[in-house]
């Protein structure tokens, strides 16, 4: 099978490229780390402008009803820069779980960027992200209360509100968060701002449907890696177009080092890597955007290879530069770093290679 982008898509990828190049050049994403991270209001009113917040939101409810496809092309675009602020976190991770459960009262404030929305899922532990969950949710005196720790939460300190994942007696819940108090923590990748939830008999609102939601919060967290992937894949893209720039310039022993059979090689597997990354995250949107048999897998087989597959060619990215990648000055180290801190995101890519291992066994 060809998955290649339609006209559409095509479209949109020409308008993001050009939109981000003029926005936000390399310059832009400098002055966003320098200040914490904090998108722009300019920016993020004109990513709302373009109809990119409300992306996964229903156009009846005033979002441009758009799926994981159209953001797969916007966050590859993203994954370039690579781009801080909210985009991943809102407008695509909080508004898939807040369209996966139902609560539309969150709709018209992610559509028109007036709200910002997160979600807490990840904690500490190894394994599956969904399963690996142990925050409490108890009833008491006729309120819902939480307890435990959300060490990663996207952008969750400047969020307007939190969908927590947490245990109930019925099996997984979400309980939704206001104006969460979230500490913002240090992490390795400083073009993205990650904070720590810490609840101790927090009170909080269930929403979404009655009973056990474990099937919904895994389904949100497939849609959540693919998206990481396709941000990794733009990352790659651009760890290997900034290698390739360097190695044509860089002149050692009166030849460019491009024109070394080291370089060379080194150059081939990354170009492998990231094709065959483009090929599977390409396929596991398209298996989730349109419910496809295979989707769980396709989305397994993407993370676990674009995770390692990203660590393997911006750290090559950084080998080539030699003693210049290792520098502040230098772009490399902040693609590297991007990987890194997507791989281990929903878990890392060792715990999706066990998923895609335990499909095969289902059916053999």
């Amino acid at each position: 099978m060809e998955f290649t982008l339609g006209d559409e898509q095509q479209a949109l990828q020409e308008t993001a490229r050009q939109f981000l190049a003029a926005e936000a050049p390399p310059t832009y994403v400098r002055a966003m780390i320098d200040g914490g991270g904090e998108v722009m209001s300019g920016l993020w009113e004109r990513m709302v402008d373009l109809g990119w917040v409300g992306l996964l939101v229903p156009e009846r409810n005033g979002g441009s009803g758009m799926g994981l496809l159209e953001a797969m092309v916007l966050l590859e675009e993203m994954g370039r820069l690579p781009l801080p602020g909210p985009f991943l976190s809102s407008a695509v991770m909080a508004t898939t779980a807040a369209v996966r459960l139902g609560l539309e009262d969150r709709f018209d404030g992610l559509a028109s960027g007036a709200t910002r929305g997160a979600i807490a899922l990840d904690e500490e532990g190894h394994g599956d992200v969904v399963d690996r969950v142990r925050t409490r949710a108890s009833r008491k005196s006729g309120s819902w209360r939480l307890t435990g720790t959300k060490p990663v939460v996207l952008d969750g300190h400047g969020a307007d509100w939190v969908l927590v994942a947490a245990r109930t007696q019925q099996g997984l819940g979400t309980f939704l968060l206001e104006r969460p108090a979230a500490e913002q923590i240090p992490t390795l990748d400083v073009t993205r701002r990650v904070a720590r939830l810490d609840l101790h008999e927090t009170p909080a609102v269930p929403v979404g449907p009655d009973g056990d939601q474990t099937a919904i919060w895994r389904r949100i967290a497939d849609d959540a890696a693919v998206a990481l992937c396709a941000e990794l894949l733009g990352s790659m893209q651009r760890a290997f177009d900034l290698a390739i720039e360097y190695a044509k310039a860089r002149v050692q022993f009166d030849r460019p080092i491009a024109t070394f059979q080291a370089t060379k090689h080194k150059a081939a597997e990354m170009l492998e890597r990231i094709e065959l990354s483009r090929v599977g995250t390409h396929y596991a949107a398209w298996a989730s955007a349109t419910d496809q048999p295979v989707r769980a897998e396709a989305v397994a087989m993407a993370k676990s290879f674009v995770g390692r597959s990203a660590i393997e060619v911006t750290g090559e990215g950084i080998q080539i530069h030699g003693g210049v990648g290792f520098t502040w000055d230098c772009d490399a180290h902040l693609h590297y770093r991007r990987a890194k801190a997507n791989d281990l995101l929903l878990g890392y890519h060792g715990t999706w290679r066990h998923r895609v291992a335990d499909s095969y066994l289902a059916t053999a």
